[in-house]
C-alpha cells in the first residue's frame, strides 16, 4: 500500500487538495491520473481511499471514502531524547523509532548538549516520511526543543534515565518497561551528575541498556526496539 499524509481531516469532509511534495510524488514518480485510487492517513489512525478527480504537477484533488480506523495503541512509548551533534544521526533515530511505533519524541536540551537548536519543520517531515514508509496510521508527537529541567516538570507514568555512570540502582531497560514509559536519553557526553541526581529525585529510575556504551541515536533506537520486541504496543 502507497501512503500519503494529510492531517486534519474534517469528520464530514469529503474531498481534499494535497501538499505540493505529495503531489509532485503522484504526479511525477507514481504518474498517476484522473480516475485513480490512494490511501491516505490523517495521522491519528484513520485511513481513507482517495480517488483523484484533478491533477497537474502542482495540484491534486481527491474525494475521501473512509476506509478503516485503528484503535489506539493500548500502550506507548515516549524517548526524550538530546539532540546529536550530527543532524544524519538524529534523522536517522527519528526515521528508525517512528518505523517501531513510537508514541513520543521530546529533544531535550542537556547541560553537555553539543547542539542547542533543531530544525523541527526538517524534522517532522522525516517523521511521517517513515510513518508512510512503515504504513503506520499514528504519527508520533514530535515536540520542540524543550529545557532538560522543564521536562522533568511535565512528565508522568513510569519513568526511566539511561546514563553512563555506574549507579548500584540500574536494572535493565526490559525489566522496567511498563505500557507507557517514558525514557530519558542523553547527549554524546551523558548527563551531568546534577541532572542524574535532579532525574532520580523527580521519579526517574536508572536503567542500563547493556554492558556497551551506545550512542545517543543508537541507544534510542535500541529502546525503542526492546519496547517493541516486549509486544507492550
Amino acid at each position: 500500500m502507497q501512503l500519503f499524509y494529510f492531517g486534519k481531516i474534517e469528520p464530514d469532509q469529503s474531498s481534499i487538495e494535497l501538499p505540493k511534495d505529495e503531489t509532485r510524488h503522484i504526479s511525477r514518480v507514481l504518474r498517476k491520473k484522473q480516475g485513480d485510487q490512494i490511501h491516505i492517513t490523517d495521522g491519528n489512525g484513520r485511513l481513507f481511499l482517495g480517488t483523484i478527480i484533478s491533477i497537474t504537477s502542482t495540484k491534486c484533488v481527491v474525494n475521501l471514502a473512509f476506509a478503516k480506523a485503528e484503535s489506539q495503541p493500548t500502550s506507548s512509548l515516549h524517548i526524550a531524547i538530546a539532540p546529536t551533534k550530527m543532524n544524519d544521526r538524529m534523522e536517522w533515530f527519528l526515521e528508525k523509532a517512528t518505523e517501531m511505533g513510537i508514541a513520543r519524541i521530546t529533544p531535550i536540551l542537556c547541560d553537555h548538549s553539543e547542539r542547542k537548536k533543531i530544525n523541527l519543520e526538517r524534522f517532522e517531515k522525516i517523521v511521517v516520511s517513515a510513518m508512510k514508509q512503515s504504513n503506520r496510521l499514528f504519527l508520533p508527537v514530535l515536540d520542540e526543543l524543550t529545557d532538560f529541567r522543564e521536562f522533568l516538570l511535565s512528565t508522568h507514568g513510569s519513568r526511566l534515565i539511561a546514563h553512563c555512570e555506574e549507579d548500584g540502582e540500574k536494572s535493565e531497560l526490559i525489566n522496567e518497561l511498563q505500557p507507557h514509559t517514558c525514557l530519558l536519553i542523553g547527549p554524546e557526553g551523558d548527563f551531568s551528575n546534577e541532572e542524574i541526581e535532579l532525574a532520580k529525585s523527580s521519579g526517574f529510575k536508572p536503567v542500563s541498556l547493556g554492558p556497551t556504551r551506545l550512542r545517543t541515536e543508537t541507544a534510542g533506537v535500541y529502546a525503542a526496539a526492546i519496547f517493541n520486541a516486549t509486544k507492550l504496543n
